[in-house]
């Protein structure tokens, strides 16, 4: 049995080395050995305000008053905020907030419970 890594593009376990490569026969695909594990480690990573690394589903409360745009009020200080859920865009949490309704906060303005 080979010990060689199977091609990350189309899963072949035919892959072979050339010189400091992996080099798959049936997809013409050439990775390096740290390629993949690299690929792997893409994931991004959120952390909290203290450094705590949040999930999808994770309870968090607000660390700082945050006046709403629009002239909507202020969500203060101490709120907990139930089930967040992570997201790649401008700010990070998608959440509901008792008495707000839906928002979006940004990660290094809470902190997990």
């Amino acid at each position: 049995m080979s010990a060689l890594p199977p091609c990350p593009q189309c899963g072949s376990e035919l892959t072979y080395e050339d010189g400091t490569q992996y080099v798959c026969p049936e997809c013409a695909h050439e990775w390096t050995a740290g390629a993949a594990a690299d690929a792997d480690e893409g994931a991004r990573v959120y952390r909290d305000a203290a450094g705590n690394v949040l999930q999808d589903g994770d309870t968090v409360t607000v660390i700082k008053d945050l006046k709403l745009k629009g002239g909507g009020g202020t969500v203060k200080m101490g709120t907990k905020v139930k089930n967040i859920r992570l997201v790649d865009k401008d700010h990070d949490i998608d959440c509901k907030i008792d008495g707000f309704g839906a928002m979006s906060l940004k990660t290094e303005f809470v902190k997990k419970v």
